[in-house]
């Protein structure tokens, strides 16, 4: 089965990536446009917490009592500046109504769903810059570890033309903390222009996983296991949205012993 997940190019459904049928355990991943005026229902994921990132667009999100009017602001995820979210137990249906053309991400993982519902608030995630000189990229931590939640942790990641990106190549799919933590990932692509592309390779140490793949504007990318470099070609810049969900909630990451050298 292949890692790449083809997103759609047009329709309200772009891409459904299912725990179980993607060969996850844990991370369940959907990408959903919307017209404005157009609403999006989506039932109760019971046993499942939720992350609703509001890509691009304004939306409003409601779930049980709880209502999160006119979220949203970027017209493009290339825009600088953070997204709107909202974390949700998953205990109730989940409704959100387009107030502008709209992209809208659902992350799901296994939860109580003790929690309560939640907006996080652009102005609430941490901004930094990883890297250097051809290998920098700008991070905005959505649902990091420091916050609430029972297994998502959420991150968006901006690389900018003819940069490479998650690298050098690292994993996390051992269970062996501080050293390393096992999380699986998905990872949402988005080129500007569109047309663009970027490479992605998954590989393991004993190479049982090897793909490396061309990935288009809305393609997903799956990492179950491995390491997962992201390169850019020189032209077009690369947006991608992670989730990882995991047994344990906590991002302890090993790099590829062969080229931690670059970063020495």
């Amino acid at each position: 089965m292949s890692l790449l997940v083809k997103g759609a190019r047009k329709g309200r459904e772009i891409v459904d990536v299912k725990p179980a049928a993607s060969g996850l355990r844990y991370v369940g991943f959907s990408a959903h446009r919307l017209a404005e005026g157009e609403a999006l229902d989506l039932a109760a994921s019971r046993g499942r917490e939720v992350c609703a990132v509001v890509l691009e667009g304004v939306v409003t999100i409601r779930s049980g009592d709880a209502a999160f009017e006119q979220i949203g602001k970027r017209r493009s995820v290339f825009e600088d500046q953070p997204p709107f979210a909202v974390y949700l137990p998953g205990t109730a249906p989940v409704s959100v109504t387009a107030h502008s053309a709209a992209e809208i991400a659902i992350g799901t993982a296994p939860g109580a769903g003790s929690l309560a519902p939640r907006l996080i608030a652009p102005e609430t995630m941490r901004r930094s810059v990883r890297g250097k000189e051809l290998n920098t990229r700008y991070v905005t931590d959505i649902l990091p570890e420091s916050q609430p939640a029972d297994s998502l942790l959420v991150v968006e990641v901006k690389t900018p033309t003819g940069h490479s990106s998650s690298y050098p190549p690292h994993k996390h799919d051992r269970l062996e903390p501080p050293e390393e933590t096992l999380l699986e990932e998905t990872y949402y692509h988005r080129l500007d222009p569109p047309q663009g592309f970027v490479f992605q390779r998954v590989y393991t140490d004993s190479r049982d996983i090897d793909e490396s793949h061309a990935v288009e504007d809305h393609d997903v990318v799956v990492v179950p296991r491995g390491y997962h470099p992201v390169v850019v070609p020189w032209g077009y810049r690369s947006y991608y949205l992670n989730v990882m969900a995991g047994p344990k909630r906590s991002w302890h990451f090993k790099n590829d012993p062969a080229h931690e050298w670059i970063i020495k």
